[in-house]
């Protein structure tokens, strides 16, 4: 994305913010971020399609947050999930998230429609996935369930708390009574075998997302998040290019060879912060990616 698209984007937002989605109009953000119509038209077919881009951007930056919170953590450790959450709901405030996906959530567009959908359904992957990293694999089979009321429980017990108290909740209260009452579901659930939702559903919800090689997708994780460990600021380089891998094998449909064996080129020519086994581990999850592909 251009430098010029990424301003439009973020002017944009500044005026849905201060304004609302519905009551700014493309001229006002014409306006605001100094470019023809034309260009407007370019770059998005409606507001609609900046909304998105919008969102888009935001959850870019925060996913990538997330996974710094377990740099050199234990990811079973509940109190970076905690941290996590504690991150989510702040930039949800920030941005005024939730406030434009109210004013999504009116409108008619089909387009918008599924992305709200979508998005939902990746909010859940994403809360089912860390539990699975919280809770381990023997109680795999319960915990869509648990994510799916654990989204809920959050959700009402912020919206009723911020109409208790005129101040605002003490969102980090809100969130440790919330997972303390998910922990006591996890155990319940799993005594009982009771399962609702199976998770292998997730693949038909979210059929792009290669769930179907969820065994992949963490080892890839697993792997990037080890190599990440005892790395520091001064080492962000190196950070930058794991990230870089880690998102071309898992988000892209067609992962760029060529940028990927650069990346690990760059990791490899200094391999005083990595061990050699981790190296060669990331090499062959890059080549069981592409022997995976459909015309391999």
């Amino acid at each position: 994305m251009n430098n010029r698209k990424q301003n439009v984007i973020k002017m944009a937002h500044q005026l849905f913010i201060n304004k609302g989605f519905q009551a700014t109009s493309i001229q006002e953000i014409l306006d605001h971020s100094g470019i023809s119509k034309g260009t407007f038209y370019n770059y998005f077919s409606s507001k609609n399609e900046l909304l998105i881009a919008i969102f888009k951007t935001v959850h870019k930056k925060l996913e990538k947050e997330l996974n710094d919170l377990l740099i050199g953590q234990d990811p079973s450790d509940i109190e970076v999930f905690i941290k996590q959450i504690e991150l989510q709901m702040k930039m949800n405030k920030r941005n005024k998230l939730i406030s434009l996906f109210e004013e999504m959530m009116v409108s008619n567009d089909v387009e918008l429609k599924g992305f709200i959908k979508q998005g939902q359904l990746r909010a859940i992957r994403w809360l089912y996935q860390r539990f699975i990293d919280i809770f381990g694999e023997s109680k795999k089979a319960y915990l869509l369930d648990c994510a799916i009321m654990f989204s809920g429980i959050l959700q009402y017990n912020l919206k009723y708390t911020y109409m208790a108290q005129e101040s605002g909740p003490a969102i980090h209260r809100v969130i440790r009574y919330s997972v303390e009452r998910l922990v006591k579901i996890v155990d319940e659930v799993t005594e009982a075998g009771d399962q609702l939702i199976e998770p292998k559903l997730l693949e038909r919800w979210l059929p792009d997302c290669r769930e179907t090689d969820q065994a992949f997708q963490q080892k890839i994780c697993h792997t990037v998040l080890e190599m990440k460990k005892g790395l520091n600021y001064d080492q962000s380089k190196y950070i930058e290019l794991l990230d870089f891998v880690q998102e071309e094998l898992l988000d892209s449909k067609n992962p760029r060879k060529f940028l990927i064996e650069s990346a690990i080129f760059s990791l490899k020519s200094d391999q005083t912060f990595f061990e050699k086994k981790d190296l060669q581990k990331l090499e062959k999850l890059v080549e069981y990616r592409y022997l995976s592909l459909p015309e391999n």
